[in-house]
């Protein structure tokens, strides 16, 4: 074994692994550790700076220092990290006489199954991981698959509440174990193990990671208001009707979305000019009522589209190590677009901008973002960046890219496209990530806010959710009514407030081969119901300028607009433990009601003073309260002095 300490990195050899340690951004430690001997250059969507930091060897270690962080590296391989010279993190030994650190099986030439594991701690809180509708809010004590499905996101970063981020630096596919006795992280297929720990508070471990991983853009005035989506509209005239029954009723609509099935094939990238008969001049009056309008696109593709043969034969489709590239079968076997190939990403905006953006279409939905396959084998992929076990969470990142890239070439800057999925970065190319197809339930109302927060710790702020659910809702229930109104109060304090679903009943209207849900808009759930929805999209008008604000801070500084308790007060324990509530910008405590049949919540309130925005009445910090809440009533909490009190 060996020590060697070259611009303030360390570098150190023993039998069978090279590493090395370095410096990579503010309080930022980067580990990277390479079973072939030698550490490759592979940042995959980290983006690493320069900053100052000291090297040096004493007996048996070496150190590293910059900011606030320390890392020793023993002559045994262990690696241990201090915060302020408090211990934060430590490897742990796999064997005993504490032997055994870091863990490699070769499954291929050069890649490798690969895990490292550290030490427990008791009192260890751990939030992030991507979203995941497990109904955890603090993750210690779950084991979580690494791994992209639908209603499933993987960022593979976690914050914990000893004060430090984690960013496992790696696309493969994998598990992350957040156990009582181990904290492990495993990579499926790797060339070396690749990590980064952030020291720091919530806020300042947010404005690190964006440094590496990238800012989002300033998101454009149209997307902070309500969005009307449903599975789906069928035709041109469908569209334009339910945009004038908006305008006549005087509720302001900023989006109006068009779902899957308007193309004549899947992989044709263009509407069925049989039902979209002017889409300029659907485009144009939209436009003249202030509606922006959005449509989906899919990344599936089969034989019988204009663009498979040319897709096929210059490699921009995933590969398959065995069998057929047919990965996905939906009314007929699909192939998939390959987005990690550059020449895929031209090829594809080309046609999305000629049939869409060039008729007067706004922005893109790309669904199915993961993407969706099946069966799950991830290492019988081929895509051009590797074998899908190694790269696979990358698709959604350089799916998101394909647009962003387009879009900056036309000039344009108000870019955002909702995905199914994303990964680590994927936040500067302008993604707003909803959280797939969910269940219509209360159960499922209350672990999306826990998904939601978990998803605000990874780095990408712009987030929502299908209000109302996406599949199993039935208007003309009860409990499905009672439903959408708690979920539309909990989708104004969401970033983007945008109902959408496949309502069970429909009237189709052409002949098309998957069913159409049916009817999604605010009068659709019956009168006492829609004056509701009615006043809650004109609060969210007026929260307009509040919301974009602090979205404006979520670029420019990486915090999240929606985000836990702890974030704020990260010295209170008690908020840690707050799942069901949570900050939205620095002012506004919102507490969403996620029962069926709950008119009261208990609402903990951490130190200052309190102005409850229904009744004005003060409120002291630090104690729990039983508050009320009527259908027609949210619980929402502003700071004492916040001028936001005004709009309640």
């Amino acid at each position: 074994m060996s020590f060697e300490i070259r611009d303030n990195e360390i570098y150190f050899m023993r039998e069978g692994e090279a590493v090395r340690i370095s410096a990579c951004g503010r309080n930022s430690i980067r580990f990277q550790a390479s079973p072939n001997c030698s550490i490759e250059e592979q940042d995959w969507t980290l983006m690493p700076k320069k900053v100052e930091a000291k090297a040096w060897v004493e007996e048996n270690c070496a150190i590293l220092e910059t900011g606030e962080m320390r890392a020793t590296l023993y002559g045994n391989g262990r690696v241990v990290y201090y915060q302020s010279g408090r211990k934060i993190l430590e490897e742990k030994p796999e064997l005993t006489f504490g032997m055994h650190f870091r863990n490699y099986r070769n499954t291929a030439s050069g890649l490798w199954k690969a895990r490292v594991t550290f030490e427990a701690a008791a009192d260890e809180h751990f939030y992030g991981l991507g979203h995941e509708a497990n109904g955890c809010f603090d993750l210690k004590g779950c084991t979580v698959d690494l791994r992209h499905v639908n209603a499933k996101c993987t960022i593979p970063f976690v914050y914990s509440s000893l004060g430090y981020g984690f960013l496992w630096n790696m696309p493969s596919t994998g598990r992350c174990e957040l156990a009582n006795n181990r904290t492990r992280w495993v990579s499926d297929c790797a060339r070396q193990i690749d990590y980064v720990v952030i020291g720091g508070t919530p806020r300042e471990v947010s404005g690190s990671f964006a440094d590496l991983t990238g800012h989002a853009p300033r998101m454009p005035h149209w997307a902070t208001g309500f969005w009307q989506s449903r599975l789906r509209y069928e035709t041109q005239d469908e569209v334009l009707k339910v945009a004038r029954r908006y305008k006549e009723l005087g509720i302001p609509l900023s989006v109006i979305v068009i779902d899957y099935f308007h193309w004549t094939e899947q992989g044709d990238y263009k509407f069925d000019p049989k039902y979209w008969e002017a889409p300029e001049k659907m485009a144009d009056e939209l436009h003249e009522m202030g509606v922006k309008l959005m449509v989906s696109m899919w990344p599936t593709i089969n034989e019988k589209s204009e663009n498979y043969r040319t897709m096929l034969e210059k490699n921009m489709l995933i590969r398959t190590a065995q069998g057929q590239n047919r990965i996905f079968d939906f009314y007929g076997p699909q192939a998939i677009i390959d987005p990690t190939n550059p020449e895929t990403r031209k090829f594809v905006w080309k046609k999305l901008k000629e049939n869409y953006i060039d008729k007067g279409v706004d922005c893109l939905w790309f669904d199915e973002a993961e993407p969706e396959i099946h069966p799950e084998h991830f290492d019988n992929l081929i895509l051009s960046l590797g074998r899908g076990d190694e790269v696979g969470l990358l698709y959604p990142y350089y799916y998101a890219q394909l647009t962003y890239d387009g879009m900056k070439e036309m000039g344009r800057d108000d870019i955002v496209t909702l995905s199914r999925c994303a990964y680590t970065g994927a936040q500067k190319f302008g993604a707003l990530v909803w959280s797939g197809d969910i269940p219509s339930t209360f159960e499922s109302l209350s672990a999306q806010v826990k998904s939601g927060l978990n998803m605000a710790m990874c780095g990408i702020p712009w987030w929502t959710t299908d209000i109302g659910g996406f599949y199993g809702g039935d208007i003309n229930s009860e409990y499905f009514r009672e439903l959408i109104v708690r979920w539309f109060q909990y989708g104004v304090f969401c970033p983007v407030t945008r109902i959408h679903g496949s309502r069970n009943g429909h009237d189709r209207t052409r002949d098309i081969i998957e069913p159409t849900g049916g009817d999604n808009e605010l009068w659709s759930f019956g009168d006492e119901v829609f004056e509701i929805l009615r006043g809650l999209v004109e609060l969210r008008e007026r929260l307009r300028p509040y919301i974009e604000k602090h979205l404006q801070i979520a670029s420019d500084a990486g915090v999240p607009v929606m985000r836990p308790m702890f974030y704020d007060y990260p010295t209170d324990e008690r908020c840690y433990e707050t799942g069901e509530q949570y900050m939205f910008g620095d002012d506004i405590l919102f507490a969403p009601i996620v029962n069926q049949g709950e008119t009261e919540k208990k609402v903990y309130l951490p130190e200052g003073n309190w102005i409850f925005a229904r009744s004005k009445e003060k409120y002291a910090g630090g104690k729990t309260y039983k508050v009320s809440a009527k259908l027609d009533e949210i619980i929402v909490f502003v700071k004492e002095g916040a001028e936001v009190i005004e709009v309640f």
